[in-house]
């Protein structure tokens, strides 16, 4: 099979929260640039809010190189399943697309995704004696440190103040980042 002598980005599937170490261990291969754009955001868990750090594109991440010299290494690169392609042909990502994912990570390869929350939200008490139960946010106070949510509690509702820190939006990080959001 021949293969281009051009370099162009390709897609490359990786083992499951491995990307961003197969990226790394491709880099050092010659000729070969990679980019793995992840995000940053809070996770409610039972220890409370924990941040985490995902890819952007789970199990996938770009590679740039030239084929004809490149493709045998990239291929047996530690913790990647193989060069994603379409009916065995191999297709190049266009530059265009990658500066696109640049532009909207903001020029960062971890950008922090911040759900922020506005009146009429759905949130979660992530502390306290009612941790897990949930709410809509009434109204927001004090540059955002204090937040009024109403609350079914006891069959009926109460208004409650709490700190925003102790709430956990029911977006999720990508629908923030992808805009679905609200």
């Amino acid at each position: 099979m021949k293969f281009s002598e051009t370099p162009a980005w390709y897609v490359i599937h990786s083992r499951p929260k491995c990307e961003h170490i197969a990226a790394g261990l491709m880099q050092g291969l010659p000729d070969v640039e990679t980019y793995c754009p992840r995000i940053k955001f809070q996770r409610n868990t039972k220890r409370g809010k924990v941040w985490f750090i995902e890819a952007l594109f789970p199990s996938y991440f770009f590679a740039r190189f030239i084929p004809a010299n490149s493709i045998r290494a990239v291929n047996h690169s530690q913790s990647v399943i193989r060069i994603v392609d379409f009916g065995g042909q191999m297709t190049p990502v266009a530059d265009d697309i990658i500066q696109a994912i640049r532009d909207e990570m903001d020029g960062q390869v971890i950008r922090e995704i911040n759900v922020g929350l506005k009146v009429g939200d759905t949130v979660e008490l992530t502390e306290g004696a009612m941790k897990g139960l949930k709410g809509i946010v009434n109204s927001i106070h004090s540059g955002e440190e204090r937040v009024k949510i109403l609350m079914e509690f006891l069959g009926r509702e109460s208004l409650i103040e709490v700190n925003a820190s102790k709430l956990l939006s029911d977006y999720s990080a990508r629908e923030v980042l992808a805009g679905t959001a609200r």
